[in-house]
Formats: C-alpha cells, structure tokens, sequence
C-alpha cells in the first residue's frame, strides 16, 4: 500500500530562509540607504559612475547581510580565533618590507591575487574573538581575563597604528572596548581613563600655541598626526593646505541654514570647494542641501539603528551574543560620531566613513557583514522562543 504525500510549494521551501529577521532593523535599514543613494545622485553625478556604484555596493552588502544572517551565532563563534589568527598574520605581512603595498605614505594594502586591506578583517575578527573569550569565562570572570582581552585588542591596533592608519585603528580598538565594557568592566578602572583623557585635552587647548610650533615632537604620534590635532584647533593657519577640509566642510554645513539650498543646489559641493565630497566629507555635501532638518533625520536614523540593534543584544540567548550584537550596535555610534564631528570640524579629519552615505565598496560590505550578524543574533533569539 502507498501513501501519497503532497509536495510543499516553493514558498514553504524557502520561507524558513526569511523567518525571524528583525523588520524594524530591516526599515531603518532601508531608510538609510534610500537617504544615501539620494545623497550620492547628487553628490557624485558629475564624478563618473559613483551612483551605480554605490548601488552595486548596496546590493552586495545586502547579499551579504542575507547570507550571514543564515549562519547562527554558534557557527560564528566557530570562526572568531581562526578569523583573527587570520587578521594578525595579514596585519605582519603588511608590515614586512617589499610586501605590503604602499600608497601615499601608508602601507595598509596587500596583494592575495587581489588587493586587500587587512585592518577590514580585524573590524569584525575583533568583537567576535573577545565575545568568544568572555564566553568561555562566563560565570568565573577574573581582573586576569580582562588583562588577556586587553592584549588580545592591543597587539592588532599597534600593527595598524604602525601602518599608519589612525582612523581604523581607533574603529578596532572601540570595537574591542565595548565588549570588555559589557562583559563587566569595572567602572573604577573605566573613570580613571575618562579623566585622564580630559586632562590631556584641556592641557593641549590650554597650550595649543607651544604644543603645535614646528620641531615640537609628540610622543608617540606622526607628524601628520599631530598636524590634524593643531589643524582642529586652529584651522586658519594653512586655510589653503592642512586646514581646508575643516574649513570648506564648516562653511557647507552653515550655508545649509534648516533647511538647506534644496537638493542638487549645493555651491559649495557642485563647485568642488568640499574635497571628498563623496567619500569622508559627505556629510558636508548632505547638509548643505537639506540643512539642520535633514541633519537631525540623519541623526534619528542613526539613533534608532542604534537602539534597535542594543534591543536585540537584550534578548540574545547567550552572553556571545549579546557582547557581540552591542559592539557592533555601538560601531555604528563610533562611525556616525567620528565622522560628522571631523567634518563639523570637532574631532582631526580621519579617514572614518559615514555608514550608508559615504562611497566605499570595502565598507559597505563591512556594513551588511555587521548587519547580518545582528540578524543572525535576532534570527536566534526567535528560535530559542519557539
């Protein structure tokens, strides 16, 4: 005797593909790249084809962000040490003479049969390791095992430093950092830094006149480094050299008023007085056009990206998770901070992008990895509800 069975439709093959995603991240999401493509029209149509190739960079971060959200976070925390171990390896290469790859005196790239910028990797290896390692420890965590985490975060932010590209090497030290803060760091170590810090920056306002004449070295600093922090704090003195991004980038956000020139009426971005203007001083070109409103837009989008993201650590099952899905929440915070205060002309000019806005294939695949991830955390939290 047989039994007949009836075939499942195709939609009940792959509807278990689309399960559990989060829909309020997935329309903030959106809203963002929607924002960004109408930004980059304007910003970029006279600039070759920066507008189909912000879309193609969109639709490869958005096949990214669906192929990790598969993966569940278990299988993620398989690859946290051999995607670090992998991110160190190519971080010394690059250090090697006649290996790594120089470019306007900074040796970050290397050549795997394409070229590659080995500091991208340790964006996302960094979080994923030190979620894993706080994992294990979980329940028996000791001043010890934060000492580890703080070796484990420092030896890859010295070799990109060494390259040097101060501007990732923050975004993977605040990566590494809100792990650390979330597994439990201890607020008497964390205040101490905080005032430290503010010391050192009101003594280099206080000073800036003796600190930034020529032949003053700053231990352990470049030189150009040091020219970005004087430049902040007084850009008039080369307005036509170090200081004319600050400037430029000032006066586009002014000129926009509350509500802006109107779109693809910028002077200051259509006559190229914003240099970048598509890449890291975007956000110049976009206030110019749509003003005080359109930067508060921009700012709740942000925000509730942000939020969202820190929700689902909430919920996470497991502590990996929840470590994970804040850093990563919180690098949004990083990117979107440090790169509309360089342009506001609040923080040195770092090469920081802002997510969803400025051009980039490398970080808007980056973008869709770290998305994907929260997906995949979300995705999990569902099934564990069933």
């Amino acid at each position: 005797m047989s039994v007949a069975f009836d075939k499942p439709s195709w939609w009940q093959r792959i509807k278990p593909v689309f399960e559990g995603f989060d829909l309020p991240l997935i329309l903030v999401v959106m809203a963002m790249c929607a924002i960004g493509l109408v930004t980059m029209y304007s910003a970029g149509y006279d600039n070759g084809t920066r507008f189909v190739d912000q879309s193609r960079n969109m639709l490869l971060a958005a096949l990214v962000l669906f192929t990790v959200a598969q993966i569940p976070p278990q299988k993620l925390m398989a690859l946290a040490v051999p995607l670090y171990v992998l991110g160190v390896i190519l971080l010394i290469l690059v250090a090697i003479p006649h290996v790594g790859i120089t470019k306007k005196g900074a040796t970050r790239w290397l050549n795997v049969g394409m070229v590659i910028q080995p500091s991208e990797v340790l964006k996302i290896a960094m979080p994923l390791l030190l979620a894993w390692w706080f994992q294990r420890r979980e329940g028996q965590l000791r001043a010890l095992d934060f000492a580890v985490a703080g070796g484990l975060l420092l030896l890859p932010v010295a070799l990109v430093l060494k390259q040097p590209d101060l501007g990732t090497a923050m975004l993977v030290l605040s990566s590494g950092l809100y792990v650390i803060f979330f597994a439990g760091l201890s607020w008497r170590l964390i205040v101490p830094v905080i005032l430290v810090a503010a010391v050192g920056v009101t003594l280099i306002v206080s000073y800036e006149a003796q600190l930034c004449q020529a032949g003053v070295q700053w231990p352990g600093l470049h030189d150009y480094q040091k020219n970005r922090v004087c430049t902040l704090l007084d850009p008039t003195t080369d307005p036509l050299g170090k200081g004319f991004h600050i400037i430029q980038g000032m006066i586009a956000i002014g000129s926009g008023g509350v509500t802006g020139k109107g779109y693809m009426q910028g002077t200051q971005t259509h006559l190229e007085f914003i240099p970048e203007r598509t890449t890291d001083f975007v956000f110049a070109a976009y206030s110019e056009e749509f003003g005080l409103i359109g930067c508060l837009t921009l700012i709740a989008g942000f925000t509730v990206l942000i939020f969202r993201g820190l929700y689902i650590a909430s919920q996470a099952p497991t502590m990996f998770s929840r470590l994970l899905a804040g850093a990563i929440s919180l690098s949004f915070f990083t990117y979107a901070f440090v790169n509309m205060g360089m342009v506001s002309g609040i923080l040195p000019v770092v090469g920081v992008p802002l997510p969803f806005i400025s051009y980039g294939g490398t970080a808007m695949v980056s973008l869709g990895l770290g998305l994907g991830i929260l997906m995949s955390i979300a995705k999990s939290r569902g099934l564990m509800q069933r």
